[in-house]
C-alpha cells in the first residue's frame, strides 16, 4: 500500500457499489482481495486495514493465500450505513491528521504514540527513508473523547512519563507488532499455525535456540507470514519493514519465546510436524541365510522413535498476548 490515507474519490459510484447485491450463484464462492475491496468500495490498501482490525473475515485458499467468503462481503452489505460506516472505521491517518483528530499538537501526538498508549495500524517508508506511522482514526476520536485520558491531552505529562521518553522510548514497533500478531492468530486456522505466527516474530537465532526440532522449525517457517511488502525484495524499504516485523527488545523476546513454546505444545498435542520418511532400503527387513557369512552379518538397528514432550495449552490466547503488547510499562 502506498501508506498515505485514501478516500474513495466517486460518491456516486460508492452508493452504486453499496446498492449492488451479488447474484445467488456466487453466494457460495471465495473472492480475492482485489475484487472484494472493488464490491465494499474500499481501496485495497483500506481493505488490507479493515483485515487487520479483524473488520473483514478472510479464509486460506488451495493455493496458500487468502481470499474473502462472499458470505462475509453480504454481510458488510447488509450493515446500517454501508459503505460509509465501513470505510470511516477503516479510515488510517498519520501524525498531522490524528494530532488534528484528538486536538492536540503534533508533538503531543508524537509523545502519546512513544509511549505505547495510541498503537500504529500500518507505516510507509517515505522516499527519506524515514517510517511514517498510520493510525485508526476511529480509536483516536475514543480516546479523545474519553474522560479519564484528559490529562495526557492537555497541561505537563506525568513526570514519570517524561522520564521514560527522556531515555529514548519509542514503542511505536512493539505496539504495530502486537496489532500484526492479533491479526495474524485471528487468521490462523490450526495450533501450528498459531504457533508459525508467533514464530513470524522472531529472528532466525531466537527461533533456533527457541525450537530445537529442525523438522519443527521448518514447518513453522513454510507457515509463517512474510513481513508486509513495502519495497522491493532487498531494497532499503523492505529491509526497514522486515526489522520493524522482528521483535529486538529483550523483555518482548522473551515473552514470544514462552508464548511459542506454550503453542508449541498445543501444537504437538494436536500432531506432530512432518517429517521425511525413511528410505525403503532403510525399512526392508534382512535376508535369513545360512553358513558363517550370513551368521556373521550384522542386523541393522534402528533407534527407538523420539518421544514427544506432553501437551500444553490449547488454544492461543488472543487476549492476554494483546493485553502484553498494549501495556503502558516499558
Amino acid at each position: 500500500m502506498s501508506g498515505r490515507t485514501t478516500t474513495y474519490q466517486d460518491p456516486a459510484a460508492t452508493e452504486r457499489i453499496g446498492d449492488a447485491r451479488p447474484t445467488p450463484a456466487g453466494r457460495h464462492t471465495l473472492i480475492t482481495r482485489s475484487g472484494a475491496a472493488r464490491e465494499l468500495g474500499l481501496e485495497p490498501g483500506e481493505l488490507d486495514i479493515a483485515v487487520d482490525l479483524g473488520r473483514v473475515r478472510t479464509v486460506p485458499d488451495a493455493a496458500g493465500g487468502r481470499h474473502v467468503p462472499r458470505t462475509e462481503i453480504e454481510r458488510l452489505r447488509g450493515e446500517e450505513g454501508f459503505p460509509r460506516s465501513l470505510r470511516e472505521s477503516v479510515t488510517a491517518v498519520g501524525t498531522t491528521r490524528g494530532a488534528a483528530l484528538m486536538g492536540v499538537a503534533k508533538a503531543r501526538f508524537t509523545r502519546l504514540a512513544r509511549l505505547g498508549l495510541l498503537a500504529p495500524v500500518s507505516f510507509y517508508v517515505n522516499r527519506y527513508r524515514a517510517v511514517a506511522w498510520l493510525y485508526p482514526a476511529d480509536e483516536l476520536r475514543q480516546f479523545a473523547a474519553d474522560g479519564r485520558n484528559t490529562p495526557l491531552l492537555k497541561g505537563p505529562l506525568p513526570a514519570e512519563q517524561r522520564g521514560r521518553l527522556d531515555t529514548g522510548l519509542d514503542l511505536r514497533p512493539r505496539t504495530w507488532r502486537g496489532r500484526r500478531l492479533e491479526s495474524m492468530l485471528r487468521q490462523a486456522d490450526d495450533p501450528w499455525a498459531r504457533a508459525a505466527a508467533v514464530a513470524s516474530l522472531l529472528d532466525p537465532v531466537h527461533l533456533s535456540r527457541t525450537v530445537r526440532d529442525p523438522y519443527e522449525r521448518s514447518h513453522l517457517n513454510r507457515l509463517r507470514r512474510q513481513p508486509p511488502g513495502h519495497g522491493l525484495p532487498g531494497s532499503p524499504a523492505a529491509r526497514i519493514a522486515a526489522d520493524l516485523a522482528t521483535a529486538d527488545d529483550p523483555q518482548e523476546i522473551e515473552w514470544l519465546q514462552a508464548e511459542l513454546l506454550r503453542a508449541l505444545a498445543a501444537a504437538r498435542e494436536q500432531r506432530p510436524a512432518p517429517r521425511p520418511r525413511p528410505h525403503p532400503a532403510a525399512c526392508r527387513p534382512a535376508r535369513e541365510g545360512t553358513g558363517p557369512r550370513a551368521a556373521s552379518r550384522p542386523t541393522a538397528s534402528h533407534p527407538a522413535p523420539r518421544q514427544r514432550p506432553p501437551g500444553g495449552p490449547g488454544a492461543a490466547r488472543t487476549r492476554r498476548v494483546l493485553s502484553w503488547f498494549r501495556r503502558r510499562g516499558s
